[in-house]
C-alpha cells in the first residue's frame, strides 16, 4: 500500500537548506505530500529550521538522552522518516533503530555494525584494506611509534572519530609528534592530488544503484564549495569494494578520495549519510532523496545510474530572514 503524505524529520538541521529543499522538490515529482520537521540544539539560529514546516528543540548529539528526544519528536509527530545529517549522532540514534521501527518510522542510518566501522577510522583503513579497497597506509600512534621507518615522511594525522576537517595536523619527524593528543589520532601517507566526493545509494535489498563522483575544486570548513562531477570508472569500483566491505550498509553514503599520482586513488573516509555536496548531487539527476521517500511510502524505486557528467556547483553564501 503506498502513502501519499509523509512526515519528514531533518536532524541536527542546521544550514542543510538544500538537503531539505532537495526532499520537497523530490515530493513534488511525486505527487506526494511532504510535512518537514526539523530539530536542532537550537532551532531558533538555524536556516534549515526556519524554512520548515516545524521546527523543535533537542539535546546535543552527544547527549545520553539525545535518541530519546528524538524519538519523542517521532512519536508525537507521527514521523515516517528520520534522516541524521552529522556523524555524532549515527551511533546512537543506529542503537535505537528497533524502537524506531515500532513506532512505524524508517530511520535512515545503517546497523551499528556499519556505523562503529565508519566512525573509526582506524577500522575503516581495516575493514577497507582486508577487501581490497584502496587505501593509504594507516597507524595508530603506537603503531607508529614502535616503527616511523614504516611509512614516509611527512604524514598526516587525524582523529580516528573525528569530522568536518578537525583536528587535522601534518608531522615532519617523528621526534615532532607530541607524547599525547585530546584524542585517539591516526597517522597517514602524506597524500597529493586532486580530492573527490563520491556519493552512492544502496537500495533497500543491499544492491548499490548509483555512483556519482565529484571533483572538490574548492573546500570550506571541510564541506565542498565548487564542484564537478564526472564519471569515473575506477571510482565506481571502489564503491563497488566499500558495498563489498560494508554489506549492511543502506541508502545514502559517502566518501572521500584523494587520487595520489603516484598511488592511485585511495579512499580517506566514509561518511553513512547525506553529505554535505549532496544537492550537487541531486541537481545532477541522482535523486537519492526521491528514491527513499519511494521506499518508505511503498513506491517501487526508481533508482538509477543515468546522472548528468560535468555538472558545476558553486555555491555562495544567502542569508534566511525572520521578524
Amino acid at each position: 500500500m503506498t502513502s501519499d503524505r509523509l512526515k519528514l524529520l531533518i536532524c541536527s538541521a542546521g544550514r542543510r537548506v538544500g538537503l531539505l529543499q532537495s526532499f520537497r522538490a523530490a515530493a513534488n515529482r511525486l505527487s506526494m505530500g511532504l510535512e518537514v520537521i526539523a530539530c536542532d540544539l537550537n532551532p531558533d539560529n538555524s536556516a534549515a529550521c526556519a524554512l520548515a514546516d516545524a521546527a523543535l528543540p533537542v539535546p546535543r548529539c552527544d547527549d545520553p538522552g539525545y535518541a530519546e528526544a528524538v524519538l519523542d519528536v517521532t512519536r508525537k509527530h507521527g514521523i515516517n522518516l528520520v534522516v541524521p545529517t552529522i556523524d555524532p549522532e549515527l551511533l546512537p540514534l543506529a542503537q535505537a533503530d528497533d524502537d524506531f521501527t515500532r513506532l512505524g518510522a524508517r530511520l535512515h542510518v545503517s546497523p551499528t555494525s556499519v556505523i562503529e566501522v565508519v566512525r573509526d577510522k582506524q577500522r575503516t583503513s581495516e575493514v577497507l584494506a582486508a577487501a581490497g579497497v584502496p587505501v593509504p597506509r594507516t597507524f595508530d600512534q603506537a603503531g607508529l611509534l614502535a616503527n616511523p621507518d614504516q611509512i614516509s615522511w611527512p604524514v598526516f594525522a587525524k582523529p580516528s572519530g573525528g569530522s568536518a576537517s578537525r583536528g587535522l595536523e601534518v608531522f615532519d619527524r617523528v621526534e615532532d609528534i607530541p607524547p599525547e593528543f585530546p584524542e585517539p589520532m591516526i597517522f597517514q601517507d602524506m597524500l597529493r592530488g586532486p580530492e573527490y566526493t563520491v556519493n552512492m545509494f544502496v537500495d533497500a535489498s543491499g544492491q548499490l544503484r548509483t555512483v556519482i563522483p565529484h571533483l572538490r575544486m574548492q573546500v570550506r570548513a571541510g564541506e565542498v564549495e565548487k564542484g564537478e562531477t564526472r564519471r569515473r570508472a575506477d571510482l565506481h569500483e571502489v564503491a563497488e569494494g566499500i558495498a563489498h566491505a560494508l554489506p549492511d550498509l543502506r541508502g545514502v553514503a559517502c566518501f572521500q578520495v584523494i587520487d595520489d599520482p603516484d598511488l592511485g586513488p585511495r579512499v580517506i573516509e566514509i561518511n553513512a549519510r547525506f553529505g554535505g555536496g549532496y544537492p550537487l548531487a541531486d541537481h545532477a539527476g541522482a535523486h537519492f532523496a526521491q528514491w527513499l521517500l519511494e521506499e518508505v511510502s511503498g513506491r517501487p524505486c526508481s533508482a538509477h545510474d543515468n546522472w548528468r557528467e560535468g555538472v558545476k556547483m558553486m555555491r555562495y553564501d544567502c542569508a534566511v530572514y525572520q521578524g
